[in-house]
């Protein structure tokens, strides 16, 4: 039988709930629990897909084409289990299920109501999430609650969440509140009143928490822990300590040690063995012990909030790790980046655009591009990346006039990256859209084969087939394949049905390391193996770094 541990957060947002509950989960996978995770939104979208990264951060992709909560990646990142649509809900995904409910006459003309119709339908999706009756059930399901406690957005899933333990008796539930523990610089002093506040709020709502975990910018001495432990009811050893540390891969042997597994284990009866993290220990040793440093340049339009950036920036560092050196990323304002200026990304051992959209900055990602390619820097382009690069390419060697993409020009005479109307799903079904269509659900999403054609870069990093998780509405138009082919572009791999161009790169004898993807690989790359294209991408940026390629390098320098 699935039992499940919920875990809130008060005070403030961002205090790391996402990584709490990836770690709680890795901790129990490793004494031998099958472990999945399940994450609340409450706000009213339907999923994070239209969101401004500014406003939200990353939109996470899963392999059956859900648009998911930025925490899903921490949790792909932690734990084997892989996550799909049933692994995250909003509120808005909860009202129209109910809506649709009511509207079929589902509740044969009740009066429809926030209790019992919509916490019911929240219980419901969670026990969905979990697998609970079927097959792939999980031994534990960690269901992280967005918001703070005290929020009008979040009652409905805390009061589900409250039924849900009651319904399933003792020892199948518990509770796991994450607050925040201010330190007061002018009173020297941390300050434990809003913790104490928080829970009196949870409590209130009828739960009882089982375990606080404390965050501050420090370990909190035993005697704020005892006094917390009085004022919130909660036992001295359930006030866990959560300080700041310089990885995230640190968190879970911290938890350890301070005995949360056991905790968890104890009142949720589960006879499991000792845990065993030795995989954690070993990686946490690689990040404090790299070989060298290669700097990377981010070149993108959301640089002022790293979390848009989330899976991104850990695919990199894991394949720094697979490479025994640390990466250094610099984000740098496609909107600085001009014909002029161009110059100032010599610096850097390899150029990277990522993914995004809209016109904004676009003039300066097809000017790293070119950079890029004519001074032999090693370039991955994703997504957007990959169709600036295109761009380029069709622009300054193919002398296609004014080549450009409909989203940012839609009357271009030369649209060599365009809106298609019809394409095959994650999922095998038929989809279509035009210029016209609403922007959520109007994406190619999900996990998806190509062809790698025998003799290319990519083909020596994937093999004959790639699969990788899309997210995007724009192509390379078809029209313009042959045309860039014989400029000499290599389009390296294309879908099968449609033949829209997944990969493109230059012949190798023409630069070391140059690629544009037309998925997203970072939502695949772990801290264990990396991913086979970033590790492939940082392997170059060394090797050019250390041939001193690049204008006022000097070769590769061990860090201490």
């Amino acid at each position: 039988m699935t039992k499940f541990v919920f875990v809130t957060g008060g005070v403030v947002s961002s205090l790391g709930k996402g990584i709490a509950s990836a770690s709680l989960a890795a901790i129990l996978e490793s004494r031998g629990l099958k472990v999945t995770l399940i994450k609340l939104d409450p706000y009213i979208n339907v999923d994070p897909g239209t969101m401004s990264p500014f406003q939200h951060g990353e939109v996470f992709v899963t392999d059956d084409g859900a648009e998911t909560d930025l925490d899903l990646g921490h949790y792909e990142r932690f734990v084997t289990t892989r996550m799909g649509k049933v692994n995250n809900f909003t509120t808005g995904k909860i009202y129209q299920s109910v809506l649709e409910k009511e509207r079929r006459g589902d509740y044969l003309g009740k009066t429809v109501q926030v209790i019992p119709h919509v916490t019911n339908e929240i219980q419901e999706f969670i026990q969905r999430g979990a697998g609970v009756g079927g097959a792939t059930a999980a031994d534990v399901a960690i269901v992280e609650i967005g918001g703070t406690v005290g929020d009008i957005e979040s009652l409905p899933f805390l009061e589900a969440a409250r039924q849900m333990s009651l319904r399933l008796g003792p020892n199948q539930a518990a509770f796991v509140h994450l607050t925040y523990v201010p330190w007061i610089a002018a009173a020297g002093e941390l300050k434990t009143k809003p913790t104490q506040h928080t829970v009196q709020k949870l409590r209130e709502i009828g739960i009882q928490a089982d375990a606080l975990l404390c965050r501050a910018d420090r370990k909190i001495p035993e005697d704020e822990r005892a006094k917390i432990s009085l004022f919130t009811n909660v036992p001295e050893w359930g006030v866990i300590s959560m300080w700041d540390v310089d990885t995230i891969y640190k968190v879970p042997r911290m938890l350890h040690e301070q005995g949360l597994d056991g905790l968890i284990c104890d009142k949720l009866r589960l006879n499991t063995p000792p845990a065993n993290l030795k995989r954690w220990d070993d990686l946490v040793y690689e990040t404090e012990h790299p070989q060298g440093e290669v700097a990377i340049a981010m070149v993108g339009k959301y640089v002022d909030l790293s979390d848009s950036y989330k899976s991104l920036n850990e695919a990199l560092r894991h394949a720094g790790m697979k490479n025994h050196v640390r990466v250094k990323i610099d984000y740098v304002d496609s909107e600085t980046i001009t014909p002029d200026t161009v110059n100032s990304l010599a610096r850097f051992d390899a150029v990277l655009v990522p993914g995004g959209f809209g016109k904004r900055g676009i003039e300066g990602k097809v000017a790293a591009a070119r950079f890029a390619r004519e001074h032999q820097v090693p370039y991955l382009g994703i997504c957007l990346g990959m169709q600036v690069a295109t761009i380029e390419y069709a622009r300054h060697v193919a002398g296609i006039a004014e080549a450009n993409s409909t989203e940012f020009e839609p009357r271009t005479p030369n649209p060599v990256i365009a809106l298609i109307t019809e394409w095959e799903d994650a999922d095998g079904t038929i989809k279509t859209r035009n210029e016209n269509s609403d922007l959520g659900g109007t994406m190619r999403l999900g996990a998806q084969s190509s062809d790698v054609a025998k003799g290319t870069l990519a083909h020596k990093i994937y093999g004959d087939v790639v699969n990788e998780r899309h997210r995007h509405r724009y192509e390379a138009n078809v029209k313009y394949l042959d045309r860039l082919r014989a400029a000499g572009l290599v389009i390296s791999a294309l879908t099968q049905r449609e033949h829209l161009t997944e990969i493109v790169e230059l012949p190798q004898d023409a630069h070391p390391w140059f690629m544009g993807v037309q998925f997203h690989p970072e939502f695949k790359s772990t801290p264990w193996d990396g991913h086979p294209l970033f590790n492939s991408y940082i392997k170059a940026a060394l090797d050019h770094q250390a041939e001193g390629k690049t204008s006022g390098k000097t070769p590769l320098k061990v860090v201490a």
